[in-house]
C-alpha cells in the first residue's frame, strides 16, 4: 500500500512530461514544412514561365549587344576612312589655292603692264585665275585662263569685295571668307564674279565640314552658271562632298559624270583618282 503511494506521484510526473512533449512543435516537422513550402513556391514560379522568360530576355539582350558592337566597329572604320579622305581633300584644296596665288601674281604683273601701256599706267586689281579644281579645265597657271579682273561688267568695288573674301580664303580664315563671299553674292548676284564667289563659298563651307551648305553652293554653280569656268570644278567638288556626307553612290555617279563631260582634262583625271579612293 505504501509502495503504491510512493509510485503515484512519479507516474503523474511522467504523464505530465509526456503531455508537454506531445503539445510542443516537432523541429524536424517544421523544417520539412518549410522545405515543402519553398518547393511549392518554386514549382509555381517555374510553371508561370518566369525562368524561361528571363532566359529568353538574356539571350535577346546578348544579341542586341553583339549587334551594337558590330555597328560600332563599322562606324569606327567608316570614320577612319572619312578622316583620311578629308585630309587628302584639304591638302588638294591647299595645293589649288597656292597654285592660284602663283598664277594670280604672274597674271597681275602682266595685266598691269598691258594696262599701263594702254591707258597710261592705271593698275589692275589682284585677279583669280583658272577654275579651281586642281588646275581646272584650262589649268590654274595657264595663259589661256582670263584674269577675273578683266571680265566686263566687274566694277572696282565688286573686285575689291571679292578680293578681300578670296584673300581670307587663301589665309585660312574660312569663316571670314564665308561671310565675305556670302555678302558679295547678296549685294552683287548678277556680277560676272558671282559663279566664282559661289564656288569658293562652297569650298570654304567644305573645309569647315559644313557639307550640306557646300553641296548647295556647288549645285547652284551648276544650275545657274553651267557654262562658267567654275562648272567642272563645282561638279568634281560636289562628288567629293556627297561622298563626305555618306552619299557614296551619288558621289561616285557625279565623279563619273565629270569624267564623261570633261574628258582629257585635269579635273577628269582628279575625278578618276577620287573614284579609286572611294572604292569604285
Amino acid at each position: 500500500m505504501r509502495a503504491r503511494l510512493l509510485l503515484a506521484p512519479t507516474a503523474a510526473l511522467v504523464v505530465a512530461l509526456l503531455s508537454g512533449c506531445a503539445t510542443g512543435p516537432d523541429p524536424t516537422q517544421v523544417r520539412l514544412d518549410n522545405l515543402d513550402a519553398r518547393v511549392t513556391k518554386l514549382e509555381r514560379f517555374v510553371s508561370n514561365g518566369s525562368l524561361v522568360q528571363l532566359a529568353e530576355q538574356e539571350d535577346s539582350l546578348q544579341a542586341e549587344v553583339r549587334d551594337l558592337r558590330g555597328r560600332l566597329d563599322s562606324l569606327e572604320r567608316r570614320d577612319q576612312h572619312r578622316g583620311s579622305q578629308q585630309q587628302d581633300l584639304y591638302a588638294a584644296l591647299d595645293k589649288r589655292v597656292k597654285a592660284l596665288e602663283q598664277a594670280s601674281t604672274a597674271q597681275q604683273a602682266a595685266l598691269q603692264a598691258e594696262t599701263a601701256a594702254a591707258s597710261g599706267g592705271t593698275g589692275a586689281a589682284n585677279a583669280e585665275t583658272g577654275t579651281g579644281a586642281g588646275g581646272g579645265v584650262a589649268g590654274a597657271g595657264s595663259a589661256a585662263a582670263p584674269a577675273a579682273g578683266t571680265l566686263p561688267g566687274v566694277t572696282p568695288t565688286q573686285q575689291s569685295v571679292y578680293t578681300q573674301a578670296f584673300d581670307a580664303l587663301k589665309a585660312g580664315s574660312y569663316s571670314v571668307a564665308i561671310h565675305g563671299f556670302g555678302g558679295f553674292l547678296k549685294t552683287y548676284p548678277d556680277s560676272p564674279l558671282a559663279p566664282n564667289a559661289e564656288y569658293w563659298l562652297g569650298e570654304a563651307h567644305y573645309v569647315n565640314q559644313n557639307f550640306n551648305e557646300a553641296e548647295k553652293c556647288f549645285r547652284r554653280v551648276l544650275k545657274q552658271w553651267p557654262d562658267s569656268g567654275k562648272a567642272p570644278a563645282a561638279m568634281f567638288d560636289l562628288g567629293n562632298t556627297l561622298i563626305a556626307q555618306g552619299k557614296v553612290s551619288a558621289g561616285r555617279a557625279t565623279l563619273r559624270k565629270v569624267i564623261h563631260d570633261y574628258p582629257g582634262t585635269d579635273v577628269a583625271t582628279q575625278a578618276a583618282h577620287a573614284l579609286s579612293h572611294a572604292g569604285q
